[in-house]
């Protein structure tokens, strides 16, 4: 098998891995939340970040990684924003069906390119411009169609979606901007 076959099914052994993982939460929190009435989102989540400080702690230590140097502000900063983001998520799931929970994920993406565009004056290619439109119309038609909506649901999830998205671009500003530049520079470099 060659090099590119082999990442190739890698990135799509790790994307199913994801959206299987992602799906299996929000089903389990779901369940936790209505069906057993586990009515603490914030405990909830301090348990997921426990588990993902393990894990990433775990492959660390398995060398998946290596650490590297990193701004303690800025991650901190980054951490409680995140937890928030993710603490909204739960409570929106606590007080909406799957379904409006699944959208208000969704909603992240064109959230994030608009403010991204009103912000940071970053242009988008009309090939994605129309992919939102096809997305924003089937967010639409969930939505509408979705009988277990209500105001706090509402509420929480459009803090949710907002927060998502200021965490996506600070995420992508302190860790993902640089690593492309340093994987600019040492390709180039080369």
């Amino acid at each position: 098998m060659t090099e590119s076959k082999r990442f190739q099914l890698g990135t799509v052994g790790a994307l199913s891995l994801s959206v299987v993982s992602s799906v299996s939460i929000v089903i389990c929190n779901k369940a936790l939340i209505t069906t057993l009435g586990f009515n603490f989102a914030t405990t909830l989540t301090s348990w997921h970040l426990l588990v993902t400080f393990c894990s990433l702690h775990i492959a660390l230590w398995m060398k998946f990684f290596e650490h590297k140097p990193f701004d303690r502000t800025a991650v901190i900063g980054f951490g409680v924003l995140n937890g928030i983001s993710i603490g909204l998520l739960n409570l929106s799931l606590g007080f909406n069906s799957i379904g409006f929970y699944q959208m208000t994920k969704l909603a992240i993406i064109p959230c994030t390119v608009f403010l991204e565009s009103l912000f940071l004056a970053k242009k988008f290619s009309r090939g994605i411009q129309m992919s939102l439109v096809i997305l924003l119309l089937g967010v639409g038609i969930a939505t509408v169609t979705d009988l277990q909506l209500n105001v706090l649901g509402s509420i929480l999830s459009l803090l949710a979606v907002v927060t998502t998205c200021v965490a996506q671009i600070v995420s992508f500003s302190l860790v993902a901007l640089p690593a492309c530049i340093d994987l600019l520079s040492s390709t180039i470099g080369k």
